[in-house]
């Protein structure tokens, strides 16, 4: 498991092309980059294994702007609301589906 963090667009960017060729899955909360962020989903529409789109916070219980991600339409699953115990699940089953 490698664990990254940033709020650099450019950076997240380069780490899902960088899994491409390493990674097996991804878990990845890209926060206000869900809803604005062409490039990040371009990106991770490339990756070929799985992708867990995570949220701390029940994206839908907010204003409609935070209700259109961009992230889903290429998102194997998304989990969101369950705080930071979703980063554990959302390891677990990404270990599941992957093994």
């Amino acid at each position: 498991i490698v664990f990254r963090q940033s709020n650099k667009e450019y950076e997240l960017i380069e780490w899902v092309h960088e899994a491409i060729d390493k990674a097996c899955g991804i878990v990845i909360n890209p926060a206000a980059f869900t809803f604005t962020s062409m490039a990040l989903m371009d990106a991770l529409k490339m990756f070929p294994h799985p992708i867990f789109e995570l949220h701390i916070s029940n994206i839908h219980r907010r204003e409609p702007i935070y209700h259109k991600s961009l992230v889903s339409p290429v998102a194997t699953a998304v989990l969101a609301g369950l705080g930071p115990r979703g980063y554990a699940l959302a390891v677990r089953g990404m270990c599941e589906l992957t093994a």
